[in-house]
């Protein structure tokens, strides 16, 4: 199978045109043509509905989809190993929580350095679906994520639980006007599901972001409150620049830690793990 042709299908996928396909590609239309042609006829299948204004993916095609992604990220990061220096004798992938990636994965990448200055460090973050597929796909060796799923291959075991609280740069109470400068950080699902429920009452927060450390930041320097985990900001609360807010209601924000079975070097699998657990040990 091409790997220029399932890059192409893709494409064309999300473009929902040969012509956009070939500029992004940088090749002329014709060639996206024959590439997709080549592949419907190796497939006996085919993969896009053309009509005057574009093409749109048939059932074979939405089937192929994830197994070509699959394909052309492996071909990808295979091609980015075989390229590393003769010494790295292996190589570790690490997927990241969104939410965590900016505290946790620097401390981790030191950590992985002290203990094997010759393996190859990867690291990605996301969203908890995101890195699981990643996971199935073993295109991930480990994987820190809020909303873990039991499958096949892989275990599952808790690394530390997040008490988040509700801090304000102003000394407030839950009936004050805390909500003017709101920033919702969007932890995940299941927190959206529990602040809806905690707030039954309340409109979309002004303010919304993926990452606490923006919504820290954009409090201390401007004022405002925001759900934030405990332990990040329990220095701020110690000299007076954040305080709990008198009566909201606190949140546990479990934190996962999920692996493959089938490590492709035990020794380095265990040494990443321990440096996890041991740097959630600190944080909690």
């Amino acid at each position: 199978m091409n790997i220029e042709h399932l890059r192409t299908f893709l494409d064309v996928s999300q473009t929902g045109s040969f012509h956009r396909s070939a500029d992004r590609l940088n090749v002329s239309q014709s060639t996206v043509s024959a590439r997709i042609k080549a592949l419907e006829d190796r497939l006996d299948r085919t993969l896009f509905n053309r009509m005057k204004n574009g093409v749109t993916v048939t059932g074979a095609g939405q089937r192929l989809w994830r197994h070509a992604d699959v394909a052309v990220r492996a071909w990808e990061q295979g091609r980015q190993t075989l390229s590393l220096p003769d010494t790295m004798r292996a190589s570790c992938a690490l997927g990241v929580q969104q939410a965590l990636a900016e505290w946790l994965a620097p401390e981790w990448l030191h950590w992985m350095r002290q203990q094997h200055g010759d393996v190859a460090i990867r690291i990605e973050s996301g969203y908890s679906n995101f890195l699981l597929r990643q996971l199935d796909d073993a295109l991930l060796d480990i994987a820190v994520l809020f909303l873990p799923q039991t499958r096949p291959g892989l275990t599952v075991e808790t690394l530390y639980i997040d008490d988040l609280l509700l801090v304000s740069t102003e000394p407030r109470d839950v009936t004050s006007q805390w909500l003017d400068d709101y920033v919702f950080v969007d932890w995940s699902y299941d927190f959206q599901t529990a602040h809806s429920a905690a707030f039954p009452e309340m409109e979309l927060a002004p303010m919304t972001v993926p990452l606490p450390n923006v919504a820290l930041n954009h409090i201390l320097s401007h004022g405002g409150s925001a759900y934030l985990a405990r332990a990040t900001v329990e220095p701020w609360m110690a000299d007076g620049q954040l305080h709990e807010v008198t009566g909201a209601p606190g949140f546990e924000r479990p934190v996962y830690l999920v692996y493959r079975n089938d490590p492709v070097d035990g020794e380095v699998q265990e040494t990443a793990l321990a440096g996890l657990r041991q740097i959630a040990g600190n944080y909690d």
